[in-house]
């Protein structure tokens, strides 16, 4: 255990970063952004704000490497944070508590202002060591992440500010390992979230006619869950979670009263696709189940994400052979897999980046917006040194 973490300037600045509350809803990104200019100040390196939403800040932080004609190397995290229900914490959550047994108690430490002050501490690190790397590195501090990135990444990556970057490759967030192993994102499920609305006559509850809206909705019901039960049952052999489409029912609406037969009734559906099945393919089937539903059954999207595709992890992109082998010189493995959420790389991909998540947090429980989210000080320290090493190597290729 690291013993002597009350005097870790690098411990005290995460700690400090941590503190700033910066929780949905209704963000005020103002502290972030100075506590930001403050690291840049102190580490000497120059600071952009920009506001493509107002009140949405995107911040980078930009070193400059020593052929910097070629395709930079971001380094993304999100400064938002997820809110909280204090009764369920051990220790206050904005707090930063270091416990006698080495664990920061925060909201933010795994998801994801650690992996962001990783980043930061490692360009640290290898500028006050007098390094030069090849690849100017830019380190972008995001907001929104946590409610799709739309004001946030997404946008950021439409405008000419993201294009003058020349990104070449970019390293996000994943998720902690319990294990002596990092885990990997080269990409994502595509979220579908859609309405399914089944229309038929009104009519008197104790009628017994056919083609009423809730006859419609059962079948609907009944294909969709089918689906989804065929989904799990490949789960449970063994495929991984980012490679099954999830669907799962949400919301019911509709009827005005017990004895009346509704003439409007719906049902919504989150749907997280996985990036091998045929998109179109899905939305034919969903279609054609609407159609065999009867007369009067439409959907709609609520959501309707692109389908974008992975990072390839081969030797088309090379810094993916040089982040594998520096992690694993280092004695730990990299388990490369499909995020079963999102994140804002996906925004980065779409933009012909090739992008990986990645977040240095081996032998460290999966907290993620969980109750008593927590780092240990000595995963975070050892995840510097990785991130140190895994700068170092991708932004020399």
């Amino acid at each position: 255990m690291c013993n002597n973490w009350k005097d870790d300037p690098e411990i005290q600045r995460f700690r400090d970063y941590l503190r700033i509350p910066s929780v949905h809803p209704n963000i005020n990104y103002e502290e972030c952004v100075n506590f930001l200019k403050k690291q840049a100040s102190e580490i000497d390196l120059p600071i952009s704000v920009y506001e493509v939403v107002p009140r949405k800040p995107v911040v980078v932080i930009t070193w400059q490497g020593s052929e910097p004609q070629l395709p930079s190397i971001l380094l993304n995290s999100h400064m938002d944070v997820v809110p909280v229900y204090e009764d369920h914490w051990t220790h206050p959550p904005f707090e930063a508590k270091v416990t006698d047994d080495g664990f920061i108690y925060a909201r933010g430490t795994q998801d994801m202002k650690g992996v962001g002050m990783m980043h930061l501490e490692a360009v640290r690190r290898l500028k006050n060591a007098g390094v030069r790397l090849r690849r100017t590195v830019h380190i972008s501090f995001v907001p929104d992440e946590e409610i799709g990135g739309v004001d946030g990444m997404k946008s950021f990556t439409e405008t000419d500010d993201f294009k003058k970057l020349n990104i070449g490759f970019c390293l996000d967030e994943s998720m902690p390992c319990p294990e002596n192993a990092i885990i990997a994102f080269n990409g994502e499920r595509t979220n579908r979230e859609l309405k399914v609305t089944c229309r038929g006559t009104p009519m008197h509850g104790a009628q017994l006619l056919p083609g009423t809206a809730g006859e419609k909705l059962h079948f609907i019901i009944d294909k969709f869950m089918k689906f989804r039960e065929e989904e799990r049952k490949k789960f449970e052999a063994g495929t991984p979670l980012g490679e099954v489409t999830t669907v799962n029912l949400t919301q019911v609406e509709g009827g005005v009263q017990v004895n009346v037969i509704p003439e409007n009734l719906s049902v919504s559906f989150d749907i997280r696709v996985a990036p091998e099945r045929d998109h179109d393919e899905f939305e034919n089937m969903v279609a054609s189940w609407c159609k065999e539903a009867g007369e009067g059954v439409t959907f709609e999207y609520f959501v309707k994400n692109p389908l974008v595709k992975s990072t390839r992890t081969d030797s088309s992109v090379p810094f993916w052979g040089a982040l594998k082998d520096t992690v694993e010189n280092m004695g730990i493995e990299l388990r490369c897999v499909i995020c079963p959420g999102a994140t804002d790389a996906r925004h980065v991909r779409r933009r012909g980046v090739p992008a990986l998540g990645l977040s240095a947090l081996a032998r460290t429980p999966v907290l993620l917006h969980a109750h008593d989210e927590r780092v240990h000080v000595d995963v975070f320290k050892r995840g510097i040194d990785v991130m140190e090493n895994v700068v170092s190597a991708v932004a020399n290729v």
